[in-house]
């Protein structure tokens, strides 16, 4: 049902379009990594400051305020740059173990925030101004680097065709790319 969807997708006009332009999808690809480089860079000045390593003097909550109008601009972009990635290209991505790999991560990169900003950063009042944060911001920080770390070496290995369905012999690659069903048509 969704390789039927995303073959749809990969048929419509906007699509087709999309991935054969000469100067539209590359400088799609070139914002997304762009604006990348922006929420990662910045985010990681934060996480730093939560693991103790950098900005120590400064509070972590006016840090915070100062680079998260760029982080969040940078994440919306990156994030409609990356639809628009994907929809010029479904099936490439649907099939791609890195992809794969990329979107369980991002998930988790979520999870990550969303318990972050749920527990610890609610009582930042007690501990903004110090040094050394709570051990859950630290776990928090060092989760955030490790994944954008991970997220971003994934993404460079969607380029890559060592694993596409008709390359890889490899059982367990196929199964978690999806190319099991297509050998299968």
């Amino acid at each position: 049902m969704i390789e039927s969807a995303l073959e749809w997708l990969a048929g419509t006009s906007g699509s087709v379009s999309l991935h054969e332009s000469v100067y539209l999808w590359p400088a799609i690809e070139s914002v997304h990594v762009l604006t990348l480089g922006l929420f990662v860079g910045f985010s990681a000045i934060l996480d730093l400051r939560l693991l103790g390593l950098s900005f120590t003097g400064v509070p972590a909550g006016k840090l915070a305020g100062r680079l998260l109008p760029w982080t969040t601009a940078g994440f919306a972009v990156m994030v409609v740059s990356g639809l628009l990635v994907f929809y010029g290209n479904p099936l490439h991505f649907y099939h791609n173990i890195f992809f794969r790999l990329k979107i369980v991560m991002l998930i988790l990169a979520g999870i990550n925030v969303w318990v972050f900003h749920r527990g610890v950063w609610r009582t930042i009042d007690r501990w903004g101004g110090d040094a050394a944060t709570p051990s859950a911001a630290r776990f928090a920080g060092a989760a955030s680097l490790v994944l954008w770390i991970s997220i971003i070496f994934a993404g460079r290995l969607i380029a890559y065709n060592w694993f596409e369905c008709k390359n890889t012999q490899i059982a367990m690659v196929r199964w978690a790319s999806g190319c099991a069903a297509v050998a299968e048509r």
